[in-house]
C-alpha cells in the first residue's frame, strides 16, 4: 500500500503531529546489516562478512555528481580490546581491563591550532568529569580512492582513550560518564565557531566504536586501514549506509544511519 504523507498521523506506529515532530518528514531507514556468531566467537571473519553486507547495500546510499561521493557509509562494532592494547603499546601507553576504558573517535579540523584546541577542550573535560586521559591514537587511512569533493572536506581522524575514574563504579556508569563528555566538550567547541565540518564526535563509548566517513560503501574497507586486519576481530559488526538527517554542508562527513 502507498502511504501519503497526509495520512501518516492516522497509521499504526505514527505519533500525532506534536511540538517539533511532524509525521510527514518520516522516511524511509537507509540500509542496514547485522552479522554475528550466536555461540560468541570473535573471528575477522565476521568482519569480512560484514563488510561484504555493506557493500550488497551500495543500492541504498544515494551518489551525487561526482561518482566517488556518496552519501556515507559505516560500521559499528565492539571494541577490539585486544588490537587497540596492541597499538596503545606501540604509542606508549597502556590500556586498562576491557570494559575499564572507553574509545572516541573524533573528527578535528585541519588547521594545527584549531586542532590542538579542540584536543585541549576534550581532555580538559575529561579531566573535570573526573576521568584519565590515556592517549591519543592518529586513525591509519588511505584516502587515495575517495572523490574530488570529498576530499576537499575531508576532517583529521584521531582517537583519544579515557581510562575509568573513582566516581563511575562500572562500565555502565563510565558509559554514561563518556556520553557527558561528548557532550560537554561539543558545547565549549561550539563557541569557538568551529562547525560540523570542522568538529565531530563520530563515537564515545566503553563498549563500541564507529568507523564512518563520507566514503561509499565499498570504499570503507580500503579507507579505514583498521579493517584490513586479521587482529580487528569481533563477535558481531553493525553497518549503516545512509545519511545524517541533521543540515550539514554540502560534502561534510557528518553522516550516520537514516
Amino acid at each position: 500500500m502507498k502511504i501519503d504523507k497526509t495520512t501518516k498521523a492516522t497509521l499504526p506506529g505514527f505519533p500525532e503531529r506534536q511540538g517539533l515532530y511532524d509525521p510527514r518528514n518520516e522516511h524511509d531507514a537507509c540500509g542496514i546489516g547485522f552479522v554475528a556468531n550466536i555461540k560468541g566467537r570473535k573471528s575477522h571473519e565476521i568482519i569480512k562478512q560484514g563488510l561484504q553486507v555493506l557493500v550488497n547495500l551500495t543500492h541504498r546510499g544515494a551518489v551525487g555528481a561526482d561518482p566517488k561521493a556518496g552519501d556515507g557509509a559505516g560500521i559499528l562494532i565492539q571494541i577490539p580490546d585486544a588490537f587497540y592494547r596492541e597499538e596503545c603499546a606501540i604509542l606508549g601507553f597502556k590500556l586498562p581491563s576491557q570494559g575499564e576504558y572507553g574509545v572516541g573517535l573524533v573528527y578535528l579540523p585541519r588547521g594545527k591550532a584549531a586542532r590542538e584546541k579542540c584536543q585541549v577542550i576534550i581532555e580538559q573535560t575529561v579531566i573535570t568529569e573526573g576521568q584519565t586521559v590515556l592517549g591519543w591514537r592518529d586513525m591509519p587511512v588511505d584516502n587515495s580512492d575517495l572523490g574530488e569533493s570529498v576530499l576537499a572536506t575531508e576532517p583529521v581522524i584521531r582517537q583519544i582513550f579515557v581510562g575509568r575514574g573513582d566516581n563511575c563504579p562500572d562500565t555502565d556508569a563510565l558509559e554514561r560518564k563518556l556520553f557527558v563528555i561528548r557532550k560537554a566538550a561539543r558545547n565549549e567547541i561550539s563557541p569557538l565557531g568551529l562547525d560540523y565540518i570542522d568538529f565531530y564526535t563520530v563515537s564515545f563509548s566503553a563498549r563500541t566504536v564507529v568507523y564512518k566517513g563520507m566514503v561509499l560503501a565499498n570504499q570503507v574497507e580500503t579507507f579505514y586501514k583498521d579493517c584490513r586486519t586479521n587482529a580487528w576481530s569481533r563477535r558481531w559488526p553493525w553497518f549503516t549506509n545512509g545519511f545524517q538527517p541533521t543540515p550539514f554542508p554540502p560534502g561534510g562527513w557528518r553522516i550516520r544511519s537514516g
